[in-house]
């Protein structure tokens, strides 16, 4: 059975709690419009206040939701999820999510801890997600190893690590990342937010030499560009480039794709790093437009279950196309059901 798993994912397995209409919440808190954030001391009454408005709870976590979305797209038994959630009752809504979407999950489960949330302040078409990681940043790299988990480290193909692990998980990370590298596997990571390339620059050049694919959208391909790069531009374009031309300690070329919301998406191969791919998006009606929180993890799950299929990258980018088109119109990071076919 675990070697029909052929995608491994890992990251921080979150609960969702959305509310529409945060105004004044982004107000009260100093919080940006359309950002990610790990929540500071100031930020931790949020999560008692926002249960006092309407609220919709909705299992996420980058990765997670990722890994959902090319469940969704690949047949059974084709993608498995690893994270640290705590022995509650927020750990067994994620686990009903992932079932009812032909993910397994083979969780770290930490006695005396809660999992991780998110405060998700909509307002508009934008989204402000505020992180409490709690158990999530609890994950020991020995869980690679034990007897449920390493049978499926080994049977994978593709690895998918969302860039908010490296915030705590360096080391698991360089552990799947290396792996990957030293068994001709493909080791796939997004760069998840702004302030990992801002703020945790260091972890991330560690684990560059082993991505063979890098995913991001555009305001964190310009802090990348800032942060590693060390130049200050908007041009999508050359920064591809330059995530591209990065170290690398394998033979494959690099792939970097940066979405940039109803904005071409940008695919630059380091085989071919003067010839970016443009592929244009097809708009969505602003009136269909339910929920932007995340479409880039399902535009990765798109891409990355047909990967995992087989498509061409050009294939590859049309189905996360889709699947982002799909998740904006719903509420959430959630699928439409039953199936639609995207590929």
């Amino acid at each position: 059975m675990a070697q029909t798993y052929k995608l491994f994912c890992m990251g921080n397995p979150l609960l969702d709690v959305q509310v529409r209409n945060g105004d004044a919440l982004l107000k009260k808190y100093d919080l940006k419009a359309n950002d990610a954030i790990l929540a500071e001391e100031k930020h931790m009454a949020i999560y008692d206040e926002i249960v006092n408005y309407p609220v919709t709870y909705v299992a996420g976590g980058a990765s997670q939701n990722a890994a959902r979305g090319a469940a969704y797209v690949l047949p059974p038994h084709s993608v498995v999820y690893t994270g640290c959630v705590g022995n509650d009752a927020l750990a067994d809504q994620l686990r009903a999510a992932n079932t009812r979407e032909g993910l397994r999950e083979v969780y770290l489960v930490k006695e005396g801890e809660k999992t991780g949330a998110c405060a998700v302040i909509l307002t508009g078409h934008d989204r402000s997600l505020v992180t409490t990681l709690r158990a999530a940043e609890k994950f020991d790299t020995s869980h690679l190893s034990s007897p449920s988990v390493a049978p499926l480290v080994q049977g994978a193909s593709v690895f998918y690590v969302e860039g908010f692990f490296l915030t705590h998980g360096v080391d698991a990370v360089l552990e799947l990342s290396k792996h990957a590298s030293e068994n001709s596997k493909v080791f796939v990571l997004n760069l998840s937010a702004p302030f990992i390339p801002q703020f945790f620059g260091d972890q991330l050049k560690k684990v560059l030499p082993y991505c063979d694919i890098i995913i991001g959208n555009e305001s964190e391909a310009q802090e990348y560009a800032k942060a590693v790069m060390k130049v200050d531009t908007t041009d999508l374009g050359a920064i591809a480039k330059g995530i591209a031309a990065y170290e690398k300690r394998n033979s494959r070329p690099r792939v970097v794709i940066i979405t940039h919301g109803p904005e071409s998406t940008i695919l630059v191969s380091s085989e071919d790093p003067d010839n970016a791919k443009f592929y244009s998006v097809k708009p969505i009606p602003g009136e269909q437009i339910e929920d932007t929180n995340g479409a880039g993890d399902a535009f990765a799950g798109g891409f990355l279950g047909a990967y995992v299929a087989g498509k061409s990258l050009d294939e590859c980018v049309e189905v996360g196309h889709k699947m982002g088109a799909m998740c904006v119109q719903l509420v959430g990071p959630q699928f439409r059901w039953p199936k639609v076919n995207v590929m």
